[in-house]
């Protein structure tokens, strides 16, 4: 871990305390509604105890943390879900700990290239951008094509292009550099050249790396939201499941809000996010009951690995992920809880 990333999990862990791993299996049914809840990941894949050290845990349950601490206060103060969700992204795209915005990992020719949607779950609107190189928080331009275009989806130098008409800020693409991630992309085309008639590594340790949150306010308002740099050492302009609406995100008011993790292309294939929301409309699945379906026996069957986060118009909340690890946490009054590992 270079010196910069030390500098800032030094300084993430001094700013808040740090809850316990939760005892549940990740998902929190309750029969009373609560005034708001919230519920976050950053991301899923191969996380384990043995290659992480103790100031890594420290500071990202601490980044944990201080995210639910962003989105709770403005739930707590009669915030909207769409202001608590995008005020919450915005922190861990700025957090180097996770593969999104400032933390985003490098393509196979060396740049960063972002995706993110948000999702309203009052009116089924929608926003997502792909592929952009220069917007420091691709979440805030996701919301402005949501609020202030005509569109779902704007990619590429177009989208750039609306970020600066909408006064949405940009950076220079050396600001996406980090050391530790620049190493991943050189360990991942090492892997490559070592394979045999294969763009990618067999493993796809490298291809989980996203952040999200899910949040219910005291209208009953469902608002999804995810963000990511993509899949280290990606070609092609390949773009994931984070800004397809019912791939990776997704918000109902009349069932639930989703935000996904893992092998992008399971989740588009299957579309994770939609189905978790359609296997409770249709077939009158509970939350719980749908996410671990889709997780734990649709997505795991089809050979997906990852996870998800999801909320429901009750506020019950589903972590299920099929991988080693996911980052992810949840608040509801009076309740908190944040954990990495599968147990």
């Amino acid at each position: 871990m270079k010196t910069g990333i030390i500098f800032i999990m030094a300084a993430l862990a001094l700013s808040v305390g740090c809850s316990q791993p939760p005892k549940t299996s990740g998902t929190m049914e309750q029969s009373d509604k609560p005034a708001y809840a919230l519920v976050i990941h950053g991301g899923a894949g191969t996380i384990r105890r043995e290659n992480m050290t103790p100031e890594m845990e420290t500071a990202y349950l601490t980044a944990l943390n201080t995210a639910l601490d962003i989105g709770e206060k403005i739930l707590q103060d009669g915030g909207s879900s769409m202001d608590a969700v995008e005020a919450v992204i915005v922190f861990l795209e700025d957090t180097p700990l996770f593969n999104a915005g400032r933390g985003a990992v490098f393509t196979n020719t060396g740049k960063n290239e972002l995706d993110a949607s948000i999702m309203h779950g009052a009116d089924l609107d929608a926003g997502a951008v792909g592929g952009v190189t220069i917007v420091k928080n691709p979440i805030r331009l996701a919301r402005a094509v949501m609020e202030k275009s005509p569109h779902v989806m704007l990619s590429g130098p177009g989208a750039e292009t609306f970020a600066i008409e909408q006064g949405i800020d940009t950076v220079s693409p050396e600001y996406f550099f980090t050391q530790d991630r620049w190493e991943s992309l050189q360990r991942a085309k090492e892997r490559e050249n070592q394979s045999t008639g294969s763009l990618f590594p067999a493993d796809y340790t490298n291809k989980f790396g996203t952040v999200g949150c899910v949040a219910l306010d005291k209208n009953g308002d469902i608002v999804a939201g995810t963000s990511t740099g993509g899949m280290t050492n990606k070609r092609y302009g390949r773009i994931g499941d984070t800004p397809i609406i019912g791939g990776g995100n997704y918000a109902n008011n009349a069932t639930c809000g989703v935000s996904g993790t893992g092998h992008g292309e399971f989740f588009i294939r299957y579309t994770v996010a939609h189905d978790v929301s359609a296997l409770m409309e249709y077939k009158g699945l509970s939350l719980a009951e749908a996410a671990d379906l889709v997780v734990h026996k649709k997505l795991k069957d089809a050979g997906g690995e990852g996870g998800l986060i999801a909320l429901d118009k009750n506020g019950n909340v589903a972590m299920p992920f099929n991988s080693d690890g996911m980052y992810r946490g949840y608040a509801k009054p009076g309740q908190r809880e944040v954990a990495i590992y599968k147990d």
